[in-house]
């Protein structure tokens, strides 16, 4: 015990805190910029970050097992909250997503997030894989209760990523082709029920994702600002503060969604390349923590984990550049919104966890 490093007796892995950080402070500066320089916006989320960031430690001192047995109560707690949302939850632009706790709002979609891979986890990792037919129904079932919900709230967005976590977990446990090819004819037969489910607001996005331009002032409106202000932005970017597209106001959702659109038209490409490029350092270490983990369940969930995290960068970047429909998710750790960086954080103090504790059994 007396050779560790201090990072070691804190199960810390610096790797993953210094790419976090990093964000985080990339996510102020831009935020305070986006937010027309509201600073108690920007004091609103650096006060979120740090919460996150104390729970990303606290839970980075739990070892795997731990978090294992606690799997299914999470997952059932979070089912129960979505419940309770659709009940009795807050109404904010036109969706019930959130329970207001007094002092502040709390979104139980995102818990989902993390319930979904860790159950999923739990149900594959004292089991032979691949999956038999069996589970793999039991385990369809358990992504699709919380989509459904999450779905209803309506929250399109959140509920593909629930989807892909869980989804992540069923690819990395080794699923044959011939159940994922199965799957995906599935879906594809189901898409026509799913275009009957949807709002009109979500299947306007669908028919602007096609052709932004058939409606410039209307529900194309995002999409074409969103690429005026990246192209606009050029090799080096306007400059912190200076992007035209947000201070004027002609960019919607700027602090939050199309964030994105407010960091590429301030600091070009080359600011974009090291976003993308820092962001690429934590899916690699993530994948290195997964691929090394000694157990089962810690590699099955810290490969969900951060499958799921590359997931989210894509969306909210494919969405802000017009390659994929709006479905209002935000960028990780960069838009606003708290309970978005706590559940990301708590997210790698896990990943922390499976990793730091692998080197304690190691030794």
């Amino acid at each position: 015990m007396e050779d560790k490093t201090l990072a070691q007796r804190l199960h810390i892995d610096i790797p993953l805190l210094f790419g976090s950080l990093i964000l985080c402070g990339i996510g102020l500066v831009v935020l305070y910029s986006a937010s027309g320089q509201d600073l108690n916006i920007v004091l609103r989320q650096a006060m979120s970050m740090a919460i996150a960031l104390l729970l990303m430690l606290a839970i980075a001192q739990l070892p795997p097992e731990q978090i294992e047995r606690w799997s299914l109560w999470v997952y059932l707690f979070g089912v129960g909250l979505l419940i309770l949302v659709l009940v009795a939850g807050h109404v904010g632009k036109g969706a019930q997503r959130w329970l207001d706790l007094g002092l502040f709002r709390f979104q139980p979609s995102e818990l989902m997030k993390l319930a979904v891979p860790m159950v999923l986890a739990w149900l594959f990792a004292s089991r032979r894989l691949p999956p038999t037919p069996g589970p793999l129904f039991v385990s369809c079932l358990v992504i699709v209760v919380p989509v459904a919900l999450i779905a209803k709230q309506p929250d399109l967005g959140t509920a593909l990523l629930v989807a892909a976590a869980g989804f992540s977990v069923l690819f990395i446990s080794g699923i044959s082709w011939r159940w994922i090819s199965t799957l995906t004819i599935f879906m594809a037969l189901a898409a026509p029920v799913l275009w009957h489910f949807m709002h009109d607001y979500q299947r306007r996005r669908v028919w602007t994702f096609l052709n932004p331009e058939q409606d410039p002032l209307g529900a194309g409106y995002h999409i074409i600002q969103s690429t005026i202000a990246i192209g606009s932005g050029g090799l080096y970017g306007k400059g912190w503060l200076n992007g035209t597209q947000s201070h004027l106001e002609f960019l919607p959702e700027r602090s939050t969604d199309f964030i994105f659109a407010v960091f590429s038209e301030e600091f070009g490409l080359m600011g974009v390349l090291l976003l993308i490029s820092i962001y690429m350092f934590i899916i690699i270490r993530g994948l290195h923590i997964a691929i090394s983990a000694q157990q089962t369940y810690g590699k099955l969930l810290a490969s969900a984990l951060i499958l799921t995290f590359f997931v989210y960068i894509l969306v909210n970047m494919g969405m802000v550049t017009g390659q994929l429909p709006v479905v209002g998710v935000p960028l990780p750790l960069i838009s606003l919104g708290g309970t978005s960086v706590v559940t990301l954080m708590i997210a790698f103090g896990i990943l922390m966890s499976v990793h730091t504790h692998r080197r304690m059994l190691s030794e």
